[in-house]
């Protein structure tokens, strides 16, 4: 679980970002060009380039060189990994409110019913 974990601290850090999140949802339809995934923000292309590499590091994102053109595509492998980890939780949690659940159910059972007209 350690190496899992230590894999996965740049791709979290990665999607720690608003503006990477929206660079991995573009990419989900298809390959774009840098320029293409810099179009809806408002920054320069050196900051959109600086989101990129952050994303390559996290090895979420390829980047092919074609001619002038960097085109980047989404690479979901290490997805796979953070929805292993993010699996151990969800179970926690499950595991959790089912015995939540089942405490509400006796706790409601064991409560005598209430009259019409009685007053709690």
């Amino acid at each position: 679980m350690v190496e899992l974990d230590a894999q996965l601290d740049p791709v979290f850090h990665a999607l720690g970002d608003r503006t990477r999140r929206h660079m991995l949802r573009t990419l989900a339809s298809g390959e774009q060009s840098v320029s293409q995934l810099a179009e809806p923000f408002d920054m320069s292309l050196a900051a959109v380039s600086k989101h990129i590499k952050v994303l390559e590091n996290a090895g979420l994102i390829r980047r092919e060189v074609r001619g002038r053109v960097h085109l980047c595509r989404l690479d979901p492998g290490p997805l796979a990994s953070v929805q292993q980890w993010l699996a151990f939780y969800e179970r926690f949690w499950t595991d959790r409110l089912t015995v939540l659940d089942r405490l509400l159910r006796d706790a409601d059972a064991s409560e005598p019913t209430s009259r019409k007209g009685d007053k709690p």
